[in-house]
């Protein structure tokens, strides 16, 4: 897959969870999902930088899908680089995390998440909610203009 037609970005760190999102998206959608599995690789790969310095901020995903709980770098700290840069501040971000902590649920929004969903436990409705949510943001949604990532 070519870097740069990425057009959602999976940031997860747990293995089930990462095949199951996954296995929900591309049976129901044809777009292409790269996996970032520590906060600090998903903002390396937001940010063009470190392995990622060759991608281009041309061709942002559509779609960030973010868990919170995350080694090396933390969601909600993932989440606060997104929405203070320019470059990426207009890419939606849908928290998908298991913490039903209201902290959490109160501090993504502050950072400005576009969305909250906390993982269901049922195999069945978490694929059903992951499907709804990538038809939502990806056919359903309007894409922000290309202008709103210019610094």
């Amino acid at each position: 897959m070519r870097q740069d037609e990425v057009e959602i970005l999976l940031v997860e760190d747990d293995p089930a969870d990462v095949e199951l999102t996954l296995h929900a998206l591309r049976n129901n959608l044809r777009n292409q999902i790269y996996v970032a599995r520590d906060g600090e690789e998903a903002l390396d790969f937001l940010l063009c930088r470190g392995p990622y310095s060759s991608r281009s901020f041309d061709h942002p995903p559509r779609l960030i899908l973010l868990d919170l709980k995350l080694p090396k770098v933390d969601g909600l700290e993932v989440l606060r680089e997104i929405k203070k840069d320019a470059r990426t501040r207009a890419i939606p971000v849908v928290v998908l995390t298991s913490s039903k902590e209201e902290k959490d649920l109160v501090n993504s929004y502050r950072l400005g998440t576009n969305s909250y969903i906390q993982k269901p436990v049922d195999f069945d409705q978490f694929r059903e909610t992951v499907k709804q949510v990538g038809l939502y943001w990806l056919l359903v949604n309007e894409p922000p203009p290309k202008a709103l990532f210019t610094p």
